[in-house]
């Protein structure tokens, strides 16, 4: 059975494993997740089931979208994400994904938006060298350095390393190892750290490399 849900991230702490080693884990609030659609080969041309997570009020739902949940029958989500599994029969229309759902010693893959860092210089965002500081370099030492030459081609070439946003992209960490669940609380701790702010929306996923 293929396996995935939505979650929340907490926070980072520490626990102790069996042998008294201190182990640093992120906490997600996973869940409870449910099966908001079903897509079939026969009628859509692949499998894939849409989990749904986070209440949002009824008058807060456009009315496609209050459709949708009314014929699935299922409260509005906030949240809604859609798997692509290779078999979905393990899966009903309604049904609720927990965080029990993955256990202790699981291999996953987790997907956030990182952290937004704003405008920021090559050095911060490339890990460009700084330009030597002393007599003649002037006051650029953060600076990019040359652009590229005047006459050929003239111009700045596409996907150059320059100053500009930095951060708020989809990043996935894999194969990041599950060490604790707590199915009453809808925790997953996971070893290390995983992308985006505390809050931030993530998705765990089984492992593509385990």
């Amino acid at each position: 059975m293929q396996k995935a849900i939505i979650g929340k991230k907490i926070g980072m702490t520490q626990i102790f494993d069996e042998t008294g080693k201190v182990v640093p884990v992120t906490v997600v609030e996973a869940g409870p997740c449910v099966v908001s659609m079903k897509k079939t080969v026969e009628n859509d041309g692949y499998e894939a089931v849409q989990l749904g997570f986070g209440d949002l009020k009824p008058n807060k739902v456009n009315k496609p979208m209050k459709g949708h949940f009314e014929k699935s029958n299922v409260a509005p989500k906030r949240t809604l994400r859609e798997f692509r599994f290779e078999d979905t029969s393990a899966y009903e229309l309604g049904q609720i994904v927990k965080a029990d759902i993955f256990a202790a010693g699981d291999k996953i893959d987790v997907t956030g938006t990182s952290k937004g860092k704003g405008y920021a210089g090559v050095i911060k965002r490339w890990n460009f060298q700084r330009l030597k500081e002393t007599h003649g370099s002037g006051p650029v030492a953060r600076h990019g350095g040359s652009m590229g030459a005047c006459s050929t081609p003239s111009r700045v070439w596409k996907g150059k390393k320059m100053a500009g946003h930095l951060g708020t992209e989809k990043v996935t960490v894999q194969n990041l190892a599950v060490v604790k669940v707590d199915a009453e609380n809808n925790l997953i701790a996971v070893k290390g750290a995983i992308p985006g702010p505390n809050g931030g929306l993530v998705v765990i996923k089984d492992s593509v490399k385990a």
